[in-house]
């Protein structure tokens, strides 16, 4: 995909913009975009490898991203992270909370431990990411935060409901901090893609089976 011959915005240039699991699939689509529009993006994974491939393709692109390489269920690290990023490159303007995980599982299977690193992974994050940058947000005249949903338990998928639950739960979040972010001049939305066929869900779940069920 060629970012660069999209429409420019003027607004987003020079604009600190946060994208959660950047490294690949949707997220590195969001990084390549934001650099396109010449934003002064970070984003944090924990896929080292592949974020630094990204880093070097898209040097010459336009302001190079900072990486930084960070568990996000961690919230104390996640913290620092965002602190790092202000430092770094100013307030955060725009947050993508984009990271996520839909790991396939059997309701008989889930373990008490299993759901709760499963919420912590699908969503805690989308929370404490929005509260970590919303000071220097609203300080510097407010701006954006994209939480990532999905269809998912829209269609009642049955094989994986800690990831459906945890997206469920995104809807309810982005509702409750549209309404407390707005007197500061903050959007909060949610978007909700259909299917998106990335590399890793190619590789790990375009199956026969798969295929039976959406048809």
């Amino acid at each position: 995909m060629d970012t660069f011959n999209y429409p420019h915005y003027p607004d987003l240039k020079n604009r600190t913009v946060l994208i959660t699991g950047g490294g690949s699939g949707i997220g590195a689509a969001f990084v390549e975009a934001f650099v396109g529009q010449g934003s002064k993006v970070a984003f944090f994974d924990i896929q080292e490898e592949v974020s630094n491939e990204l880093v070097r393709k898209l040097a010459s692109g336009g302001p190079e991203p900072l990486f930084i390489k960070c568990d996000l269920t961690d919230i104390k690290a996640l913290k620092k992270s965002v602190a790092e990023v202000e430092n770094k490159l100013g307030a955060v303007r725009v947050l993508v909370n984009n990271a996520a995980s839909d790991e396939r599982h059997e309701p008989e299977d889930v373990t008490p431990e299993y759901w709760e690193q499963r919420l912590r992974v699908n969503f805690s994050h989308h929370f404490f990411a929005a509260q970590a940058v919303k000071s220097g947000m609203a300080k510097a005249g407010g701006g954006a935060i994209i939480n990532m949903g999905s269809t998912s338990w829209h269609m009642a998928m049955e094989f994986m409901p800690a990831y459906t639950s945890s997206k469920a739960a995104i809807e309810g979040l982005t509702q409750s901090l549209a309404r407390a972010y707005g007197k500061d001049h903050i959007r909060v939305n949610c978007i909700i893609p259909g299917q998106v066929w990335t590399p890793r869900q190619i590789r790990d779940y375009l199956t026969p089976e798969y295929e039976q069920f959406m048809n």
